[in-house]
């Protein structure tokens, strides 16, 4: 395909394209003239990945370069899921190293789970720096909400990596892996925070549950109008 069709099916604008020809992240296409170039469907595959990394990771042209890369070299999906992870973006971008004591925290948490997870993991510091953040606001957490929390990750994890390997071209895979920790994370926050409206409605509410949205709506569709 041309370069007009390769930014037509991906969505691409061409400067953009041409922008990720010239950085290395997309290879070139096969010459066809001096300035013409015809490219395939692995071209527009990587097109898919680069836009996962660039808008949706929020990557420098650097790191999708070198995640890139890691992608290239490694031949087992192991090694591939682990550059991609490990270059996903903190959720707290800002927060302040963490101590002793929340790393040691962390890193039994880890050690409880069973989880084989890497020393140079990028994960353990998040994990340490939000139990840091935790303690300071006056929220410790407790060991065996923690370990709870991290049985339903377990579960979430699963999920994840069976979604992931029914894709068998590699390139399909690292973009799995970036739609199951990044794309996916506002439908678990919503389900978390709709599971848990149920359940205060289910302890707390009174046996009669009333929806108090659909109540003041039916109220102000029963007012007189103002003249």
């Amino acid at each position: 395909m041309r370069i007009s069709e390769l930014s037509r099916r991906s969505e691409v604008p061409i400067p953009t394209i041409k922008y990720y020809l010239r950085q290395g992240l997309l290879p070139p296409g096969q010459s066809t003239g001096r300035t013409q170039a015809v490219y395939g469907e692995d071209h527009l595959r990587r097109l898919r990945l680069i836009r996962a990394l660039v808008n949706v990771a929020g990557l420098s042209v650097a790191a999708t370069r070198e995640v890139l890369a890691a992608v290239d070299a490694h031949t087992d999906t192991f090694a591939k899921l682990g550059e991609v992870h490990h270059a996903l973006p903190s959720p707290m971008p800002e927060a302040e190293p963490p101590d002793s004591t929340a790393t040691s925290h962390a890193s039994e948490l880890i050690a409880a789970m069973d989880w084989q997870v890497s020393q140079r993991s990028p994960h353990r510091t998040q994990l340490a720096q939000a139990l840091a953040a935790l303690r300071r606001l006056g929220f410790p957490p407790d060991t065996e909400i923690l370990r709870r929390y991290a049985e339903l990750a377990d579960q979430t994890a699963r999920i994840d990596l069976d979604q992931m390997m029914h894709q068998e071209d590699p390139i399909d895979q690292a973009e799995r892996a970036l739609v199951g920790s990044l794309l996916l994370t506002p439908v678990l926050v919503a389900l978390r925070r709709l599971a848990q409206e149920n359940e205060a409605a289910a302890r707390l509410a009174p046996s009669k549950h009333v929806d108090h949205g659909a109540r003041n709506a039916d109220d102000s569709a029963g007012e007189p109008r103002a003249r």
